[in-house]
């Protein structure tokens, strides 16, 4: 089956976002305020959504969020896949930074697309989080 990766909408992210971050919680509570300011991004297997991630641009950076792969699917590369074409996408729109509130578990994997870790930490809903950033 064919990997497709392509722009989706808000709504798609979240059927996505709520499964995988915080299925315990209120559906809205994966909801972001400027969600619709966002550009969704949703990786397919044939007409199955498997990934999705939310790029937010404001000026000459850019902030990806609310990253997620249903579970099933995780370690199958459909995560890197994704994050490769938004960094690749960020690149083309000359931007200089790209990052991401990353969970402290998560870290090994953002290293490995060249994001290192700042020094700004911190705790949401349990949850510890790291800033890690890329500079063009």
């Amino acid at each position: 089956m064919a990997t497709t990766i392509t722009r989706i909408n808000k709504e798609q992210a979240w059927e996505v976002r709520h499964k995988v971050m915080w299925p315990d919680k209120d559906f809205d509570y994966i909801k972001l305020e400027d969600d619709d300011a966002g550009i969704h991004f949703g990786l397919f297997e044939g007409n199955t959504l498997k990934s999705v991630v939310s790029l937010f641009i404001k000026n000459e950076e850019a902030q990806f969020r609310k990253f997620a792969t249903l579970q099933k699917e995780q370690g199958k590369g459909y995560g890197s896949t994704l994050l490769d074409y938004v960094l690749k996408e960020a690149k083309n729109h000359e931007l200089k930074r790209i990052w991401c509130n990353a969970r402290k578990n998560k870290m090994d994997f953002y290293k490995k697309f060249g994001l290192q870790e700042n020094n700004v930490s911190f705790e949401k809903g349990g949850k510890a989080y790291v800033i890690m950033e890329k500079y063009w």
